[in-house]
């Protein structure tokens, strides 16, 4: 048996779908594990925020394409670049467990975030990030900042920003955790959707039991909970949103961030229905409520 894995080329792409290889191999001996690489939409338009090229989904349309094609049997995404609508006729067969959910701060100066100088060039293409900078430091001058994880990197070290701001859980992947100069706790700045999961992605009706073992049940209930706050807000990268679930024992935590028209919403809650759906729908109607009366 032979399965293809569609993965983007960048080097943390490659790297999570290899471990996804690595697992399969180690797990089903015997299975023929393939490695396809491809360039996005997203990959290639690096002058432009996403929201004005069509949002996060650039990153896995061709993905998702070869998926219903049958050129490729599985894809492995990080859960943040999903859209809140995934293409009819596929669905997330599989999720990780999660890796450090936190954004995290790779700085050209001594010290981590609050040891930024005053008006300090910040780099980062993510309206969700950026809005919740300015309500940090509003001193802060920030900038967009596209491509992948290691040219971001090669651009800080250039000069061009006096620090920049990327996801934790794509540093630790890289070996590049060492390069972080703080991290932002979830309570100052909410992460993205799914921030921190691997989404294996197929077509409706793929047999789900190869992942048996790979699944993570908890990253599931989690990410459930986070799409459908996103789905309710109609949410995307061209909105300034966060949501993030967490669970102590079966008992759910969420919390968002909401930020348009000059207006930053906040919502905690700790519900007591189990439904990840609901409890997602819940938050998004706090925050709406939050955000109207801001």
């Amino acid at each position: 048996m032979r399965i293809r894995i569609g993965t983007r080329q960048s080097k943390l792409a490659l790297v999570q779908a290899e471990g996804v290889a690595t697992w399969l191999r180690t797990n089903h001996p015997g299975l023929e594990v393939e490695l396809v690489g491809m360039t996005t939409v997203g990959d290639q338009i690096l002058d432009k925020k996403l929201d004005k090229i069509g949002g996060k989904g650039l990153f896995i349309k061709e993905l998702e394409v070869a998926l219903l094609a049958g050129t490729v049997d599985i894809a492995v995404h990080s859960a943040k670049d999903l859209p809140a609508q995934i293409a009819t006729g596929l669905e997330i067969i599989a999720v990780s467990q999660r890796e450090d959910p936190r954004d995290a701060l790779v700085s050209r100066h001594p010290g981590g975030f609050k040891d930024l100088p005053q008006g300090a060039v910040v780099g980062t293409s993510s309206a969700r990030r950026e809005c919740q900078l300015h309500a940090l430091r509003p001193d802060l001058e920030i900038r967009m900042l596209r491509g992948n994880v290691l040219t971001r990197l090669e651009k800080l070290q250039a000069g061009t920003f006096d620090a920049i701001v990327l996801a934790a859980a794509g540093l630790t992947r890289l070996g590049l955790q060492a390069k972080i100069s703080s991290f932002f706790e979830t309570s100052q700045m909410v992460p993205a959707v799914g921030q921190g999961i691997l989404a294996i992605e197929a077509k409706a009706g793929f047999d789900a039991s190869l992942f048996s073992g790979f699944h993570d049940e908890d990253s599931s209930r989690c990410l459930l909970a986070e799409r459908s706050a996103m789905l309710a807000m109609h949410g995307d990268c061209s909105v300034p949103l966060g949501v993030f679930a967490s669970l102590k024992g079966s008992e759910m935590g969420i919390a968002g961030f909401y930020g348009l028209e000059g207006k930053l919403a906040r919502s905690e809650m700790n519900p007591s229905n189990a439904d990840s759906t609901s409890i997602g729908t819940d938050l998004a109607n706090a925050l709406l409520r939050a955000w109207e009366t801001a």
